[in-house]
């Protein structure tokens, strides 16, 4: 099914799409002023418990409807959406919807922008699945459901992997035989590429400069976390790679561990390629450290003298530091080191840890501004620091719309608020 890119003139809203295994994240904006109309989530899809939490952000405010019922796959997840949608009078048929933005973890080395959805470029989504199969999977499912309830509307992917594919060669490359690395496309992706391209375009902002001006390393912490280098608003290393595993120690990820790990465990305790698999994706990183991936907790039980707790948040801060004097001798010269997503906004405690003795490089942190908790991007490093320390709230699907809404309006010039995106 081919996706055309015709739309009203008058079409300025765009439906962003977060398909996974078993959820839809979604929300609704407006883009002459990037509002939002309306957040949600359906989760469980395929169990008898299946529930959707919708949200209009119209009229006299938030009132937030629940309902709980069976829904047996994504296609009445998102019919459950549309319903929802259409009885706050945002509905999918509505002739104010430009396009509907997908968001679409791997894309490979083709894809570098925000991409219009065809059967050609469904297919390669398609064909990158044995990189992505927790993820990929479930993107074209709800592109598939999506396209088929508007076949008439413009669908975009916007690629979690895209922001990284400037990175040079020397990046990107593992050092292994280079004919079995390209046979099965093996080399450094990276994640996270629309919460690291929003928050280094903000931190530059924030500093008064053109993205262009700004070295800046980008740290996404969350259950997921990745670092970036970002020079001249051009990524030139991340710390994940052919998956999501690779790099910071993470919720339930080991992050980075010698590759003979997997043979040890495999010779040694005769654990199966699927077992070691679940091993580091799911009872690793901070869960196996000390059984909690919540940083808030890992924080109590800090206070409370566990030894455990201790344990997991220094071996994670100890990795975090590591990829900041890494990235830091990559880009040569940093304007700013930016924190961002959940534990990276609201944990004051790892954003203190991780920037102490980094007093050489420029880097320090001010207690009394690290406390401050906010929704806005601010800095809080001390004046005399040389190289600025932020805290920069991530915005996904903000990012996902306006890029999603840039690629449609390229096609439609007259959209309305075309013009502030061009």
């Amino acid at each position: 099914m081919e996706s055309t890119a015709a739309v009203s003139t008058n079409a300025t809203r765009v439906l962003v799409l977060n398909s996974g295994s078993s959820s839809v994240k979604y929300q609704l904006l407006d883009m002459r002023d990037s509002s939002r109309l309306a957040v949600g989530l359906v989760e469980r899809i395929g169990e008898e418990t299946s529930r959707i939490v919708h949200t209009p952000l119209t009229g006299d405010g938030a009132h937030k409807r629940e309902r709980t019922g069976a829904m047996a796959d994504h296609e009445a997840a998102l019919k459950a959406v549309a319903e929802e949608l259409a009885h706050d009078g945002l509905g999918l048929d509505s002739p104010e919807l430009a396009a509907i933005g997908h968001r679409v973890v791997h894309g490979g080395l083709r894809f570098s922008a925000p991409t219009v959805i065809t059967d050609e470029v469904l297919a390669e989504v398609e064909r990158l699945v044995p990189v992505a199969p927790l993820h990929n999977p479930a993107n074209i499912t709800g592109i598939r459901t999506a396209q088929a309830l508007r076949p008439d509307l413009p669908q975009v992917a916007v690629f979690d992997t895209a922001f990284h594919t400037t990175m040079p060669e020397a990046a990107a490359r593992y050092a292994i035989d280079v004919e079995t690395a390209d046979a099965h496309r093996i080399r450094r992706y990276g994640f996270h590429g629309t919460s690291h391209a929003y928050v280094s375009r903000k931190t530059a902002a924030l500093l008064g400069k053109d993205p262009s001006e700004a070295n800046v390393i980008v740290l996404h912490l969350g259950n997921g976390a990745s670092a970036s280098a970002v020079a001249g608003g051009r990524c030139v290393d991340t710390s994940m790679g052919l998956t999501p595993l690779e790099g910071l120690v993470m919720g339930t990820r080991s992050g980075d561990v010698d590759p003979a790990v997997t043979f040890h465990l495999k010779r040694v305790a005769g654990m199966s390629v699927d077992e070691i698999d679940t091993l580091l994706n799911k009872k690793s990183g901070l869960v196996g450290l000390c059984g909690d991936n919540d940083m808030r907790e890992i924080n109590r039980r800090i206070e409370e003298g566990d030894e455990r707790a201790r344990l997991a948040f220094d071996v994670y801060i100890h990795r975090l530091k590591k990829y900041i004097g890494a990235y830091y001798a990559v880009l040569g010269r940093v304007d700013a080191v930016a924190f961002t997503a959940g534990v990276g906004e609201n944990a004051a405690p790892v954003r203190e840890a991780a920037i102490a003795g980094l007093e050489e490089l420029g880097l320090a942190v001010d207690a009394d501004l690290n406390a401050v908790r906010g929704d806005e991007a601010r800095l809080i490093s001390p004046a005399y620091a040389r190289v600025a320390v932020a805290v920069v709230p991530t915005d996904e699907e903000l990012e996902i719309a306006q890029q999603t809404f840039a690629l449609v309006a390229a096609t439609a010039p007259r959209l309305p608020g075309s013009e502030a995106l061009s």
